[in-house]
């Protein structure tokens, strides 16, 4: 039994990439809710506690809720994944998403309460983005509108993971909370679009990537195209807590970087420069969080 989820966790939502990353993002948001509010210091281990592991399941259920919309596509197109092939079932993962919503339940009552608003708030827009918002098959026709409907899901848990800082201390969001919402949106968009960006060899039948959707120079753009957006994002948060100048210098750095790699791909479209622009996706929203969250928090 727990075999088969140590399988399923390593292909479908790897603890060792995932836990380290929810966990720069959660400290970034608190450290930076804390800043804009003069308080340049961390809430209680309790807290930051808490906001991770709610971070943590709430991408779990994002995974979980994308196995139930792609099931049809996926025993179609993709035979090789967990419930596809039988490891794990999808009245499983159902259970693994309650559980889930259970813990998250219980920390906000438990440190909290003020929180269950924009917690159910958050499960609401999931289970909207679980039904496809009433309209799946009509916006899977217009994919751009797609991927923005789904994205604002990021800048919600952003917001709830923001609230354990300011909310649970019974106060009022900061005023330029703002921009690391945007941030969140930017960046979500950012690895989205660099997780479908294929090589024409890798690219599979009945499985939609952008690469396929739009060809590969048109999402290699549409991938700079929020990175540039986020890190405009990156700069206008960074400067309302004093660090804009060292944050401008590394998301520049990055945006290099990213050119780089997307000119590589258009000219040499293989998997390893394909793979190249993921990593980079990965890479780009790491040290965004960590420069405009965690680097203030030091220097101050």
């Amino acid at each position: 039994m727990l075999h088969r989820w140590w399988i399923y966790q390593r292909e479908r939502f790897p603890l060792a990439a995932h836990g380290p990353l929810v966990a720069v993002f959660s400290l970034a948001v608190i450290g930076y809710s804390a800043l804009l509010r003069g308080r340049p210091a961390l809430p209680a281990w309790q807290i930051l506690a808490a906001a991770f592991a709610s971070n943590l399941i709430f991408f779990l259920q994002l995974r979980i809720a994308d196995e139930f919309k792609d099931d049809e596509d996926d025993r179609r197109s993709r035979p090789y994944r967990p419930v596809p092939r039988g490891l794990v079932t999808l009245r499983e993962l159902a259970a693994v998403a309650l559980i889930g919503a259970l813990v998250q339940l219980m920390l906000a009552l438990c440190l909290a309460p003020n929180l269950l608003p924009l917690l159910i708030a958050t499960w609401g827009y999931m289970l909207l983005m679980r039904v496809e918002f009433f309209a799946g098959h009509w916006l899977k026709q217009r994919p751009l509108l797609y991927l923005m409907l789904h994205m604002p899901i990021l800048p919600l848990i952003a917001l709830y993971a923001s609230a354990w800082e300011w909310l649970a201390a019974g106060s009022t969001p900061p005023a330029d909370l703002g921009w690391l919402l945007a941030l969140s949106f930017l960046s979500g968009i950012v690895l989205e679009i660099g997780r479908k960006i294929r090589a024409p060899g890798d690219e599979e039948p009945g499985v939609e990537t952008y690469s396929a959707l739009w060809g590969r120079r048109k999402a290699t753009g549409a991938w700079l195209v929020p990175l540039a957006l986020a890190a405009a994002s990156a700069v206008a948060a960074a400067q309302q807590v004093g660090s804009a100048a060292p944050v401008a210098l590394i998301v520049a750095a990055l945006f290099g970087a990213a050119a780089v790699v997307a000119r590589r791909f258009l000219a040499v479209p293989a998997t390893a420069t394909a793979r190249r622009i993921e990593q980079l996706s990965g890479v780009w929203v790491l040290a965004a969080y960590l420069s405009v969250g965690v680097l203030p928090l030091l220097l101050a």
